[in-house]
């Protein structure tokens, strides 16, 4: 039988998806479309009969929401590649591609990217099966998909002849985002489809091209594999040789000068969640008047627009919009016309320009061992709610700035302070002196939540002293 290894790329902010995705928690790790994130249905469509176990790229701030996310889709990854800083996808399937090599240069190798919707998952693993002997032959397929409406936010492919669904055929050209008029021209010829950024091929011809159209990326990359470092599980690619690895595209890099391409033409149904319009456009439920909601959204007088509240008892109401985006988090909130939706990453540039927290943090800070969110902040102190996962630890630490105090909601709390240490039950509270060691830990099986009110000088994340921290961060 097949054996493909998927390689599943992790990177990324999607900054038009904003105020939900954002670089400290990008879209791929929400549930965007469905209780699943994109991550976790990108790793189970790419499961099962002919697959192997998933090669993931990533960084090391997401690479414990990685291995959260596949266990919880009862998935065991193959290795975990970090990338110690973002070089594009040329250097990161590479990477990949040599740590595979190594043990079978004639392995199949499938890069996906972790952010895509396809709503027939059977359907494009046949496709996938349909492009191995293309794969087997030294050909790199590429995945295009039938366009069915003249879209300038993806890149296209064009084609020698109109698309055969389920069979391989040369690929002429790469065609970048187009114009609105020329988006409109490919459409009406038939013989293009979108570009979706799906390869598989064989190792070694990879390999091969690299050496043919990129060989200056191959001796950092390979040296940043050579070196790697085993850390928890995880491969850390050496930084050093790493950041002499040229940042570009897979495409621009390979897949533009290679003349072995072939085009695998899929058509039942695929989108790359670029934008909120593609949310609205892709989502199965909507009203009598094409309204889409999520969370708690009311429409009154609305028609073919997108209502989502990603709060709890953060009520959105929307009266008469008409085409519109409606989209409120705990710290901001997006309106813009549907048509504009490709502009919201103009509102992050801003947003960084003044140095706004909202531009790339999320409001729930992520961490291995479960997530904090802060409830209020003025000068001088910070109120915030901390959940700690069963069995989970925050590091030994100590600050120099601020004081700590810590109420139980629920759950028990396992707390060093100085050489004490003792258990903190729900509705007790343990004070942290400012310079004092201290740890927090969830001995108990359930989710441990606790207040924590910080006092001080200076209340920022980087005020930690590490001591201990089993989870190796640095």
């Amino acid at each position: 039988m097949t054996n493909i290894t998927p390689l599943v790329l992790c990177g990324g902010s999607g900054t038009r998806l904003w105020p939900l995705s954002r670089k400290s928690y990008p879209k791929q790790f929400s549930p965007l479309m469905g209780q699943d994130s994109l991550f976790q249905q990108a790793a189970t469509r790419l499961s099962g009969p002919g697959f192997g176990r998933p090669v993931v790229v990533t960084n090391a701030e997401f690479r414990f929401i990685v291995v959260e996310q596949l266990a919880a889709a009862r998935i065991d990854p193959g290795a975990i590649l970090i990338e110690p800083s973002g070089r594009n996808t040329a250097p990161a399937i590479l990477a990949a591609t040599l740590q595979l090599a190594a043990q079978d240069p004639q392995a199949l190798i499938l890069v996906a990217p972790s952010d895509h919707v396809v709503p027939q998952a059977q359907a494009f693993r046949d496709a996938v099966m349909a492009a191995v002997p293309a794969a087997k032959a030294g050909r790199i397929v590429t995945f295009g998909i039938q366009p069915d409406r003249p879209e300038t936010g993806y890149g296209w492919l064009e084609l020698s002849a109109p698309p055969r669904d389920g069979q391989t055929q040369p690929l002429l050209r790469f065609v970048e985002k187009p114009d609105a008029a020329r988006a409109k021209a490919m459409l009406e010829a038939g013989t293009f489809l979108w570009n979706a950024g799906i390869f598989l091929f064989s190792a070694q011809t990879l390999l091969n091209a690299f050496a043919a159209h990129a060989p200056d990326l191959i001796s950092p990359v390979a040296d940043a594999v050579e070196l790697a470092e085993v850390d928890l599980g995880f491969l850390r690619l050496a930084p050093e040789p790493w950041a002499k690895a040229r940042d570009i595209s897979i495409d621009y890099a390979v897949m533009e000068q290679a003349a072995n391409l072939d085009v695998l033409p899929f058509s039942a149904g695929w989108s790359d969640l670029g934008d909120w319009d593609a949310v609205w456009r892709e989502a199965d439920a909507r009203d009598g008047a094409g309204n889409v909601t999520h969370g708690e959204a009311v429409s009154i007088g609305c028609a073919d627009s997108l209502l989502r509240s990603e709060n709890e008892g953060q009520v959105v109401v929307g009266i008469g919009l008409q085409d519109m985006i409606a989209v409120a988090m705990p710290d901001a909130v997006l309106i813009a016309p549907r048509s504009r939706a490709q502009d919201v990453k103009q509102a992050v540039a801003v947003l960084k320009d003044t140095k706004a927290r909202q531009a790339e943090h999320f409001p729930r800070d992520h961490r291995p061992w479960g997530w904090f969110e802060t409830l209020a902040l003025s000068d001088r102190f910070q109120v915030k709610r901390i959940v700690v996962k069963p069995g989970a630890a925050l590091s030994l630490q100590s600050h120099v700035h601020r004081a700590e105090h810590w109420i139980v909601v629920s759950g028990t709390a396992r707390v060093t302070v100085g050489g004490r240490v003792s258990l903190v039950s729900e509705n007790q509270s343990v004070f942290i002196p400012l310079g004092e060691k201290h740890r927090l830990e969830n001995p108990g099986k359930l989710p441990m939540v606790l207040i924590e009110v910080q006092t001080g000088a200076y209340l920022g994340e980087d005020d930690i002293v590490r001591y201990e921290d089993i989870y190796a961060r640095r």
